[in-house]
């Protein structure tokens, strides 16, 4: 016990030097890969270290590789920060450390997510017999999601695709937008649909599926089993889909509609922000991304389905000796038997924010989206080229080489994180709110550092090819 406690006192001290020193720190790494390797590696030595030098050895070798994601200036990718109490929580999962896959092997975690679920559901206004399955992440809970979808429709034309597969089944048609996000073509993939045989419905400017398109192509198809995915958040310009009389379009014609809302489905959350998900609750499933918008850590994807009995036909399984009974366990609603209790941090961010405060939170970011694009707006030769209606800000500068070399000069620069991306075939500096810890003064001093980093790309370009600056921008 004694070796524990030196453990966990060592850990507490950690955490309050890193999270304390987050406001001062850089964003950015100060070690790549191959340091933080060299630091950790070398020959598996022959004996072990006592657990308090190991724990210091960590820190002090992967310590420089830390990139400060909890940080309130990372805007990188759409990765949200951890609240308080999921923080408490996932040190509690830890601690516990429990197998959450049966409801007989964890009563903690089963009830945890049970609660955790029936609060999901309400605050997203799904529908409250819905199944939910805590997986790792968006990429899991759509491939979760749509194992479900080609359960049920295959089931509907007469064939049982998890008894039999997919040789000599009738042909599937799975739609999707043109600006859908890989996790959606990645989990056709595994599920053995095969990406590339996906129809393809064109999008508007800001990357919305057009209804007139999915119309045509639904009019045009042959009859058979039918799986269209639509998406609530674009990526890049944080857009949703038509999504209510997408979802009644495509249920005229008999199909099952898969909602990838990664992040954005929490607009759901905010009364100010619901009509942008006007109609999902009538979709037949649906991914989200705790750690993203409701800022809970990694890894806690969820899984939306509903009808139970098809995500319980698609992922259950049974075996005498897992002690169960008449009730589904965990296990029948992920792709994973043995898993992390993501349950519990999740059911604590709920827990600490209550309905109200998920709205505030929500609406934070959404502000500080706003706030991102007036300022960057305002710079010369800078143009914001999304409708910003969510957390999602991309910015373009005079140029793709200008817009990539302002974002490898900001990564490097460390005031902020920032990602790099393409747009309809434009390069952007992709900015996503999806941290608690953002505040007003962090944007406002993240565009000061875009301010100054695009003066320095400016001046290197009107420098000689032979001068220091020009050489230093290479």
């Amino acid at each position: 016990m004694d070796a524990e406690r030196a453990v966990m006192a060592r850990v507490v001290a950690e955490a309050e030097a890193f999270l304390g020193g987050l406001d001062g720190r850089p964003v950015n790494a100060a070690a790549d890969v191959d340091q933080v390797a060299a630091a950790l590696g070398g020959p598996l030595p022959e004996t072990g270290l006592d657990p308090l030098a190991v724990v210091d050895a960590l820190v002090a070798g992967a310590g420089p590789g830390v990139v400060a994601m909890p940080s309130g200036r990372f805007f990188g990718w759409v990765i949200g920060g951890v609240l308080p109490a999921a923080l408490g929580a996932d040190w509690l999962t830890s601690l516990w450390d429990q197998n959450a896959g049966l409801l007989v092997s964890s009563p903690a975690a089963a009830g945890a997510e049970r609660a955790a679920a029936g609060w999901l559901l309400d605050l997203l206004g799904l529908p409250p017999a819905a199944a939910v399955g805590f997986v790792t992440g968006a990429m899991m809970a759509n491939f979760t999601c749509l194992a479900a979808a080609r359960h049920a429709v295959y089931r509907r034309a007469g064939w049982d695709v998890d008894a039999d597969g997919l040789l000599g089944a009738p042909p599937l048609t799975v739609v999707v937008g043109e600006e859908r996000h890989d996790a959606v073509d990645i989990a056709l993939r595994y599920l053995g649909l095969g990406h590339a045989r996906s129809r393809v419905v064109a999008a508007d400017e800001q990357g919305r599926l057009r209804l007139d398109r999915l119309a045509e192509l639904l009019e045009a198809r042959e009859p058979g089993p039918l799986v269209v995915c639509l998406q609530a958040g674009n990526v890049n310009s944080g857009s949703f889909d038509p999504l209510g009389a997408a979802v009644d379009l495509v249920h005229r014609h008999g199909g099952w509609v898969h909602v990838d809302g990664a992040f954005g489905l929490w607009a759901a959350a905010v009364p100010g922000l619901r009509h942008l998900t006007d109609g999902v609750e009538r979709a037949d499933s649906w991914a989200t991304d705790a750690h993203k918008t409701l800022n809970v850590p990694y890894d806690s994807g969820i899984a939306v389905v509903a009808d139970p009995a098809a995500l319980h036909a698609a992922m259950g399984v049974h075996a005498a000796y897992l002690i169960q009974d008449e009730r589904p366990d965990p296990v029948a609603a992920v792709p994973e038997f043995s898993r992390r209790a993501r349950g519990f941090a999740v059911w604590a961010a709920l827990r600490s924010l209550g309905r109200s405060g998920v709205a505030d939170l929500v609406e934070q970011l959404t502000r500080r989206a706003t706030r991102f694009a007036d300022a960057l707006g305002r710079l010369d030769g800078v143009q914001v080229v999304n409708d910003v209606v969510f957390t999602q800000v991309c910015v373009a500068f005079d140029g793709d080489a200008e817009t990539r070399e302002v974002a490898r000069r900001l990564l490097a620069e460390g005031t902020a994180w920032m990602t790099p991306s393409v747009w309809q075939g434009r390069a952007v500096l992709r900015i996503s709110v999806s941290n608690w810890r953002t505040t007003e003064d962090d944007v406002d001093r993240t565009v000061a550092a875009v301010a100054r980093v695009l003066a320095d790309v400016r001046g290197s370009a009107q420098a000689p090819a032979s001068g220091r600056v020009w050489e230093a921008a290479k």
